[in-house]
Formats: structure tokens, C-alpha cells, sequence
């Protein structure tokens, strides 16, 4: 989780985050993403935004709830804070072994799933969106589009070479 003010340049050292929140106007937040949750917040009477990257280690190590706390103490509001989802393997695809399911359902019940065809998944985006929930964010949107099912969007699950997604978000 970083906090930042100023674009990172070529010179400075870009450190190693899942999460990033700014208070500056005019500079956009990326996260890139194939198939694990980007995740994008903004509290606009705040002038307060995040990017946060949130695969199933993230998730269940809470990147999303650090970077709502990071928004707070800089004056963010949770139930102003609007929050988008964008693509990601849903919990119908997202195939994992039963161990790995009853680790992360532990952590975040809401993530628990099957896959469609009977088998043991993790729904991380349900587990994310059920942490902002408890959070007290109201306004959530999930987009709808499983990247493992839809041939426009990069899945690494489903063609094994790496392709991103990028999301942005920042204060007008």
C-alpha cells in the first residue's frame, strides 16, 4: 500500500504495492490485472481515490481494507466512497483444490464457490465486495465479465501467456 502525490519517473524507485491512493488532481491511478479483481475507489467530496490489485492472496491479506483504512486518515468518507470492480475469473471458473477453498473461505466466507461444473472455487471478487460491504461502502459495481469465459479479455488461466488489463481512476 503506498500513498502517492507525484507520478513514479524512470529514476525513482517504483515500489512493490497491491495498492495505491492519491489525493492529487490530475493524476490517474492504474492497476493491471488478468485475472484477479481491479478494484477502483474514489470519495469525490474527499478528492480522495485508490487502485488496488486483488487476487486471492491480496484478498484474504486484506489489500482492499488497507486501502480503504489509507483513504480514511487522509478524510475519505466509506459510505461516499464509490467502488468498481472490473473483469476477473469469476467463482463459476475460478477452479482451485479444496484446501486452498477452505483456506480463503476461513478468511472471507463470502468467497467461497463451485465451479460449474461441481468443483471446489474461490469467488474473489465476492470476497471483495463483501469486504467493502462490511466496510460501509454502499456504492459497489462489479462488471460481469468472467476474463476465463470471454475471448476479449486476457485470462492467464485460460491461455497460459501473460496479457494485462489495465484500470484507471483519478480527481478531475
Amino acid at each position: 500500500m503506498a500513498v502517492v502525490d507525484e507520478p513514479w519517473g524512470s529514476s525513482s524507485e517504483i515500489p512493490s504495492v497491491d495498492a495505491i491512493v492519491t489525493t492529487r488532481r490530475g493524476l490517474a491511478l492504474a492497476v493491471l490485472t488478468a485475472d484477479c479483481v481491479p478494484v477502483l475507489l474514489a470519495d469525490p467530496v474527499a478528492g480522495i481515490v485508490a487502485a488496488a490489485h486483488a487476487g486471492r492472496p491480496g484478498m484474504i491479506a486484506g489489500v482492499v481494507p488497507a486501502a480503504l483504512r489509507a483513504m480514511t486518515e487522509l478524510g475519505a468518507e466509506p459510505s461516499r466512497i464509490v467502488a468498481r470492480t472490473g473483469p476477473t475469473v469469476c467463482g463459476r471458473c475460478y477452479e482451485v483444490p479444496e484446501a486452498m477453498r477452505a483456506e480463503v473461505s476461513a478468511v472471507e466466507p463470502a468467497a467461497y464457490a463451485e465451479t460449474s461444473w461441481g468443483t471446489p472455487a474461490v469467488g474473489v471478487s465476492a470476497g471483495v465486495h463483501a469486504q467493502l460491504e462490511r466496510l460501509g461502502v454502499r456504492d459497489r459495481a462489479q462488471s460481469p465479465v468472467c476474463t476465463l469465459e470471454s475471448d476479449d479479455h486476457f485470462s492467464y488461466r485460460r491461455d497460459r501467456t501473460t496479457g494485462r488489463l489495465a484500470g484507471y481512476v483519478w480527481l478531475d
